[in-house]
């Protein structure tokens, strides 16, 4: 006989629902343990069906603990999921762990034990408990010294988040605020030098085949496209941009002597990956099967 106060228990360890619990602890004939393995089974079995899923939805999450601080953006499937508390739990747990042990990279992150288990296999349960694909989509961590100052931005509650580090100044606001600058302005560059060769090339190559439409000389075309490229600098390149406090200024022109953006990162939820769009019914539908 299984008592409901057996099944409130798996219940609560694994967020798993009534009658998935009542039929799990059937199955291992009343035994916590094997019942909450079984679950673990079939939820990953459920979970993996989703992995051809697209999440585009989810949040981007920043945090700074001292010298510090982590950019993550961790995908569900809908907009829904993303606002429910056990996707902010995946986003806090996620979030806690990469910034204790600094990964390199988002493979080194996955492997990091996290409740016991990989990150890896943390999501996939999540994925199977919450009901949608979860993913940790791509991860930045950044580090400073004493004389230095983080500054972050998260921009319609978890769309674009934006994390900068300025050397040589510890000032909070300058920072915050420049972070606001790169999450509206979604610069690509830090500096001039920093645009690949390639892309430059390719910048002047489209210039100039539009001003020998044109039928403009070739020595007025060498006049012009330096000012093209000026212009391209201008929008692509952080220090080139006009600061949107005063636009009159460029970035460069704003900072205090001495004090430098050292590095920045800008993730945009969803960034480069095709949403697919669905009606209501047919989504309802797909949650059934």
């Amino acid at each position: 006989m299984i008592s409901s106060s057996d099944v409130a228990k798996l219940r609560a360890q694994t967020g798993a629902g009534m009658m998935d619990c009542k039929n799990a602890l059937e199955e291992s004939n009343g035994n916590l343990e094997q019942a909450g393995d079984l679950l673990r089974k079939k939820g990953i079995a459920k979970a993996a069906k989703r992995e051809g899923k697209i999440a585009t939805e989810g949040t981007i999450n920043v945090k700074i603990d001292g010298n510090i601080a982590v950019v993550l953006e961790i995908n569900s499937e809908t907009d829904f999921v993303a606002k429910n508390d056990d996707f902010k739990t995946v986003v806090n747990d996620l979030t806690a762990v990469v910034l204790k042990n600094k990964p390199n990279d988002l493979a080194e992150a996955l492997r990091l034990d996290l409740r016991g288990k990989t990150a890896e296999n943390y999501l996939i349960e999540a994925a199977a408990k919450i009901g949608e694909k979860i993913s940790l989509r791509r991860l930045a961590v950044l580090s400073k010294d004493n004389q230095s100052v983080f500054g972050a931005y998260i921009h319609m509650c978890g769309k674009i988040g934006a994390l900068v580090v300025l050397s040589g100044s510890v000032d909070e606001m300058l920072a915050h605020d420049i972070a606001i600058h790169i999450a509206a302005a979604d610069p690509k560059y830090l500096k001039i030098d920093s645009v690949p060769p390639a892309v430059v090339t390719k910048e002047e190559y489209v210039y100039a085949g539009q001003l020998k439409i044109e039928g403009k000389p070739d020595n007025i075309i060498v006049n012009i496209l330096r000012g093209k490229l000026a212009k391209f600098y201008s929008e692509v390149c952080l220090l080139e941009q006009s600061y949107i406090k005063d636009d009159k200024k460029r970035v460069k022109e704003i900072l205090p002597a001495g004090v430098r953006i050292k590095e920045y990162v800008r993730f945009e939820l969803g960034e480069g990956l095709e949403k697919k769009e669905k009606n209501f019914i047919d989504e309802v539908n797909e949650q059934l099967k």
